[in-house]
């Protein structure tokens, strides 16, 4: 892989396989972060904890039991680096605080621009988008179509699991 083509990441979930491209200029940090999980296999049998079918689909820390998976340290937040919340992207997932993204992830099923950078404090701060989905949007279409319901004191969630099987990088 040439250092000017940016990582993929190839998802597959208990309803298919979705590609993900890796904006590593952009978003080093998060690309950083993101691809450190995927290569020690983290996310492999969590689950898509929050689907909401008219905003996006989110994974990446509960397991099935919707219990919090151990993650490492928070990253700084990336939202200012240019890239809009639209349709097929992946952003960080974080707390109201600002800089507290771990392993979570959300992919946008249709444009969201209002979760996008528009200042410094932490209500305009926005989420970092850190990659796109390039090949299997139809999966996290079906994916967002779920029905859903409240599990573990969290609501949205899909009352069959949607599973993350497994992330590997594309070589």
């Amino acid at each position: 892989m040439s250092d000017e083509q940016n990582p993929q990441v190839l998802m597959e979930t208990s309803m298919g396989t979705v590609k993900i491209e890796l904006f590593k200029d952009k978003a080093p940090i998060s690309v950083r972060n993101f691809l450190s999980y995927v290569k020690e296999g983290y996310y492999d049998g969590l689950i898509f904890h929050r689907v909401i079918k008219t905003f996006m689909v989110q994974g990446g820390g509960l397991d099935v039991d919707m219990q919090p998976k151990k993650t490492k340290f928070a990253i700084k937040n990336e939202a200012a680096n240019g890239l809009s919340n639209k349709r097929g992207t992946l952003a960080m997932a974080r707390t109201s605080v600002v800089d507290s993204a771990t392993s979570q992830f959300f992919i946008n099923v249709v444009d969201n621009s209002f979760l996008d950078y528009k200042g410094k404090s932490p209500d305009l701060f926005g989420y970092a988008v850190f990659g796109q989905v390039i090949e299997g949007m139809e999966v996290v279409d079906a994916i967002k179509e779920v029905k859903t319901g409240s599990k573990g004191g969290h609501s949205d969630v899909p009352v069959e699991p949607v599973f993350i099987k497994s992330m590997t990088i594309v070589e």
